[in-house]
């Protein structure tokens, strides 16, 4: 039997913060993104409802499986160390 300790993962305060972050910023991005291609750009940022609402919510859905599943993380877990 061993005694070595297994290897503690990252704090949770990093793994919070850095999914907070990564949702937003995802949310910003791409809501600027959907919004100037396909129309709902507004003086203040944009507004889109419906289809490019949801056309948002997936795009943000693959931008955490995307980064998480085969890039080795999102951008927040590799800037805050976050990854597991």
């Amino acid at each position: 039997m061993s005694d070595a300790e297994p290897s503690k993962g990252p704090a949770t305060w990093r793994i919070i913060t850095a999914a907070v972050l990564d949702f937003f910023t995802a949310f910003f991005v791409l809501g600027f993104l959907v919004a100037t291609i396909v129309g709902g750009r507004t003086s203040n940022g944009f507004e889109l409802t419906g289809w490019r609402a949801l056309l948002l919510f997936a795009l943000i859905v693959v931008y955490f499986v995307i980064f998480n599943r085969y890039l080795g993380g999102t951008i927040w877990k590799r800037i805050l160390r976050a990854q597991r």
